[in-house]
């Protein structure tokens, strides 16, 4: 199977304290990683009919994270608090197989990603031909990609084995010193699956951030002309900074120490620096719902459709003024605050019920019939000093502000669905 390392009784070459710190934080990153990644899941499944193209990507990337996590993480985790290894030689092919397959599909991901933003934003007249079935085309490239690289070691080009610190399966980077089967797999795997993707990352968002810049009309011409461009060229900075350093951080610790193990001298490589970047790499599975679902507002949209029934109850309970019911009219009676000094405004006798939708959380209340105001003037000195309101409720809806909000860099172009 392309594996002449036997994994049975290999213990973990990283003290045992060191292990224990490892499988606590694994035990995190599962458990961040499969909230986050099944949140972005279910809000892409929930607004499945508005995906654009360049969402696509965003879920794909979330399968591939979700994947990881389900097949890695509880293989790890119990092998570091054991100290060692508890599977046998096929268990470690398919952790090494399962590694490199959806690892190498997250990091593809985010390469196309930045490509079809690059010309989305520089490139408009190609960037709006791209479709959906484009979308649909390359993440089946993807994986293909990702398959083949991951496939290799099972036949023969390269080999997979025990990672140095013994608590997991990868690439047998040794391997590379002796074998030239072994040197060409690395290299390719080297050029193909950690250079390439990630001059595109850095030279996409570099385009990116300079039209943005340079240019911020040709960002305009995409917007509504009530939103201003600032807006826009502050997320498309902070999106940029993020995915390029979430993959950085990622990915290139384990790529210059297995580089460093591949084509150096692999003895003086010590096991934990192989742990600390394995444990970098993996931490990739959080930066995605991260980046893809705390930056977009269109995903945190339906979240709080979502949540607007549980809000509007939540509101309800705790305005107790607030008090509806079917078929028989409520009513509401606000004295006025008593005025000391200097007469005030009538207006500011409603500002308790007019905070009332930012205190609540919820939206706007809509009532029927409408509100009935009287107006008692004080006899004394004919200033109005008591208000009296009547709210008549017969039949009231709460609609939450969620339901009608637009995205708020305006909701009138693909470049801004696509994208921001």
């Amino acid at each position: 199977m392309g594996n002449g390392s036997e994994t049975s009784g290999i213990h973990s070459s990283i003290s045992k304290h060191n292990d224990i710190i490892f499988g606590v934080v694994y035990s995190l990153f599962g458990f961040f990683s499969l909230t986050g990644n099944s949140m972005l899941l279910l809000v892409a499944y929930q607004k499945k009919s508005m995906l654009k193209p360049a969402e696509f990507f965003i879920v794909n990337l979330a399968v591939s994270d979700l994947g990881m996590t389900i097949t890695l993480f509880p293989l790890a985790i119990p092998s570091l608090f054991a100290h060692r290894w508890l599977f046998d030689e096929i268990t470690c092919n398919y952790y090494a197989f399962c590694g490199m397959l959806f690892g190498l599909c997250s990091l593809t991901n985010l390469t196309l990603l930045s490509v079809v933003c690059c010309m989305k934003v520089c490139y408009p007249s190609y960037g709006n031909k791209f479709s959906s079935s484009h979308s649909r085309i390359l993440i089946l490239c993807v994986w293909a990609y990702a398959f083949v690289f991951a496939t290799a070691p099972l036949a023969d080009w390269g080999s997979y084995g025990p990672e140095p610190y013994g608590t997991a399966c990868c690439i047998d980077w040794k391997a590379s010193n002796q074998e030239h089967k072994a040197i060409s797999y690395t290299a390719s795997l080297f050029v193909f699956c950690y250079i390439i993707p990630c001059s595109l990352i850095l030279g996409s968002y570099t385009l990116i951030f300079l039209m943005v810049k340079g240019s911020r009309n040709a960002v305009r011409q995409h917007l509504s002309p009530q939103y201003k461009g600032t807006a826009v060229h502050s997320l498309i900075v902070k999106l940029s900074v993020a995915v390029c350093i979430g993959f950085l951080l990622a990915w290139t610790p384990y790529a210059v120490i297995a580089m460093w193990s591949a084509f150096g001298d692999a003895t003086q490589v010590p096991p934990i620096a192989f742990a600390l970047a394995a444990a970098f790499a993996k931490s990739s599975t959080l930066y995605n719902p991260m980046v893809y679902l705390l930056l977009k507002p269109n995903f945190l949209n339906v979240l709080t459709q979502d949540l607007s029934v549980f809000q509007t109850k939540c509101a309800m309970m705790m305005c107790g003024s607030c008090k509806t019911s079917v078929g028989k009219p409520s009513s509401v009676h606000m004295e006025p605050k008593s005025n000391q000094g200097t007469n005030r405004s009538g207006d500011e006798t409603f500002e308790c019920f007019a905070q009332y939708p930012r205190c609540c959380n919820v939206g706007h209340i809509d009532v029927s019939p409408p509100v009935a105001i009287s107006i008692v003037k004080n006899p004394n000195n004919g200033t109005k000093s008591a208000l009296a309101v009547h709210l008549v409720v017969y039949s009231s809806s709460i609609r939450s502000e969620a339901e009608t909000m637009e995205d708020p860099l305006g909701s009138s172009s693909d470049f801004q669905k696509d994208f921001v």
